[in-house]
């Protein structure tokens, strides 16, 4: 009998132990390997999207079944053949031009199960992939587009969904500085209003390419800055995308004499940016490793009561093309201005336009470079091209920007 409770006791103690081990591998669960996942299908793939009047494209998927939640890096890839064997940068890296793309990547690499790719990104990788001449860019576009999610090195493929889009020309050249954008209560109009390119000049303050700094030709990577008057207690964000609150930087902490932000790739929003002390501030931010650092800007600063765009198409009066405050919330001291024109040619070689403060030549700035630059006192002609721009200046830093509209 007393050999019997023994067993008895040797059976129970090994259900127990596997249950433990049951409960274990509950509680730990496998690393999955998913095939796929899904990438839903836009609401705008009933439509021909025209990419020369979008601002972007919306995107949104599930995340890929690992087994549990788990951080992922997504990319959006298009191509016009449904093909996925050679992208535009492994071409690209083929010096000898015979290594031909079938697919590009579009937009930023995202944390989130969501991205909104700029149309001028779209437009530009469809340019890549095609090569189209200017006169032979086709009405409309059939493109294939997937979500690629990469974790430890491995990767998974979404399905594919068809869009139709209406293409334009792109003329391929070394890319443009990435810009990032400020907005805030102590920002422009002061009311967050974040929709789209429409609020820069309103509720949106772009920051500027710096002077002599050098971008990556591929990416437009590199160090941009802005420099302004930021009252005590105001709030602001920086953000990555018009639209998008998911990725930009938030409230950081200060660091002896500089304040760092933190950068938010999608997640919980960390707050809002400000300052305990009122005053002028510059922000650096270097969009390759999405960093920033801002300090106390302690220049001598000039305040004007109006700037203008004097030029070759106004016969350079001083006083026309009067440009419009930009920071008009409760309390600004307004640095920067904004304006809309439109130059019917390219600047004459003689000719161009330049900056004026007050209705007269005493305080002008110029530079060569178009469409961004940082003018100097009485320097070059902005040589400007035949378009429609929204222009903007900062005059404590002298830099400006012409937005193609």
């Amino acid at each position: 009998m007393k050999k019997l409770n023994i067993l008895a006791g040797l059976m129970m103690l090994l259900v127990m132990m596997f249950t433990a081990c049951d409960d274990d591998l509950s509680k730990n669960p496998t690393l999955q390997s998913p095939s796929t996942f899904k990438l839903n299908t836009p609401s705008y793939a009933a439509t021909n999207v025209n990419l020369a009047t979008s601002d972007s494209l919306s995107f949104t998927w599930s995340q890929p079944d690992y087994g549990f939640p788990l951080a992922s890096e997504y990319q959006v890839e298009i191509s016009t053949a449904n093909k996925w064997t050679t992208s535009v940068d492994e071409a690209s890296a083929d010096n000898t031009g015979k290594t031909i793309a079938d697919y590009a990547t579009v937009g930023e690499t995202s944390n989130i199960c969501k991205q909104n790719v700029g149309a001028a990104n779209f437009a530009k990788a469809l340019e890549q992939l095609n090569k189209w001449t200017s006169d032979a860019v086709p009405a409309t576009q059939t493109v294939y587009a997937r979500v690629k999610s990469t974790v430890k090195g491995s990767s998974v493929y979404s399905n594919i969904v068809t869009l139709t889009v209406i293409p334009y020309y792109v003329e391929l050249k070394d890319a443009a500085p990435v810009i990032y954008y400020l907005i805030g209560g102590c920002i422009g109009d002061g009311k967050w209003s974040n929709v789209d390119a429409s609020n820069i000049g309103g509720s949106i303050i772009p920051m500027h390419a710096i002077a002599g700094e050098t971008y990556d030709k591929k990416t437009g990577y590199g160090k941009i800055e802005y420099t302004g008057y930021f009252p005590a207690g105001g709030e602001f964000k920086i953000l990555k995308t018009i639209g998008d609150w998911n990725y930009g930087f938030c409230k950081g902490e200060w660091k002896d004499d500089t304040y760092v932000p933190t950068y938010r790739s999608g997640g919980d929003d960390p707050g809002n940016i400000k300052f305990d002390d009122a005053g002028y501030y510059d922000i650096i931010v270097n969009t390759a490793d999405n960093s920033c650092t801002i300090k106390k800007y302690t220049k001598d600063v000039s305040k004007y009561t109006s700037i203008a765009i004097a030029g070759t198409e106004n016969s350079w009066s001083a006083t026309a093309n009067v440009m419009k405050a930009i920071s008009t919330f409760d309390g600004a001291e307004n640095h920067d201005w904004v304006e809309t024109l439109t130059y019917k040619a390219d600047a004459p070689s003689d000719g161009g336009c330049k900056f004026t403060a007050d209705g007269a030549w005493t305080d002008n700035w110029g530079d060569s470079a178009f469409p961004y630059g940082t003018g100097s006192a009485g320097g070059h002609n902005i040589l400007y091209k035949a378009g429609t721009y929204k222009v903007i200046f900062n005059d404590i830093t002298h830099q400006y920007i012409f937005i193609a509209q």
